[in-house]
């Protein structure tokens, strides 16, 4: 008796399930991370304008959000002075040069700005930058 199977020794193509997989988990990190920063415009801040003002390229920096009475905002989530402290303080311990944004509405009073930027400095956080946006040219 023969016991041996005649196997079909056929190479194994190309698999697309494993492909298509891939291709879904890219999407949804894409969809997650542009749902995450939309976020941050939600709040409804108008920013001031600046000649000089420049577009920086920076990742994963935190975006503090000031609306014109002074209330604070990271994440859409709004936050007292003491919780930004208690946040700064755990951000600067984990990570020494995060880059920290404010974004300041227009009309809002120049001591809550100068509130944040205290406690970013007694957290020890000194990479701060104030996002603007160019002034708009008159129409021709």
């Amino acid at each position: 008796m023969n016991f041996r199977r005649r196997f079909n020794e056929t190479a194994a193509g190309f698999q697309m399930a494993p492909m298509v997989d891939m291709m879904f988990q890219v999407l949804i990190v894409f969809m997650s991370a542009t749902l995450f920063a939309q976020w941050e415009h939600i709040v409804g801040i108008t920013l001031p304008t600046a000649d000089s003002g420049l577009r920086p390229v920076r990742h994963r920096e935190l975006i503090i959000n000031l609306d014109e009475k002074g209330a604070i905002f990271i994440n859409s989530v709004e936050r007292s002075p003491e919780e930004l402290q208690r946040i700064m303080g755990l951000i600067a311990d984990a990570f020494k040069d995060q880059p920290v944004i404010v974004r300041a509405d227009r009309r809002t009073h120049h001591e809550h700005v100068i509130q944040v930027l205290d406690i970013c400095r007694k957290a020890d956080v000194r990479n701060v930058a104030f996002a603007t946006l160019p002034p708009e040219s008159p129409p021709p």
